[in-house]
Order: C-alpha cells, then sequence, then structure tokens
C-alpha cells in the first residue's frame, strides 16, 4: 500500500478526534497510534519499517481511517 503522506499528516496533527474514536473501548491509547503515524512521515511512509507491534496498530487503526480519508478525497 502507497501511503499518501498528506492525508497522513492531516490525521496525525488536524483529526485526532477520529482516532480517539477509533480507539475507545479498545485498549489502545491514541498516542500510541499517533505515535505509528508520526513514525511513518518520518520514514517516508515506509511501513516495512515498523515492528510488528507497530503494524498490528497500523492495520487495525490507521488504515482503515486512511482508506476511508482517501475514499472521501476522491468522490468529488
Amino acid at each position: 500500500m502507497e501511503l499518501d503522506l498528506d492525508i497522513l499528516r492531516d490525521l496525525i496533527n488536524k483529526r485526532v478526534g477520529k482516532i480517539e474514536q477509533c480507539v475507545a473501548g479498545t485498549g489502545y491509547l491514541p498516542r500510541t497510534v499517533i505515535g505509528v503515524g508520526t513514525f511513518l512521515l518520518d520514514n517516508q511512509g515506509d511501513i516495512d519499517l515498523l515492528t510488528a507491534k507497530q503494524k498490528i496498530t497500523f492495520d487495525r487503526f490507521l488504515r482503515p481511517l486512511l482508506e476511508a480519508s482517501f475514499r472521501i478525497q476522491n468522490v468529488g
């Protein structure tokens, strides 16, 4: 998956509420998800650099949010 770094940056900087909603009741902290997103931004979106735990966090929370944001942007 090729990450759109602009969408990721927007998500972790301006739409933290979406992340908070997504993790609510799961036992994960929003800052954990934001940390994984920040790591990806720092490494040009290279998912292969994620640890196993980071990959799980990405797949469970960030990927669905990014895919939804991408679909919304491309509808109009």
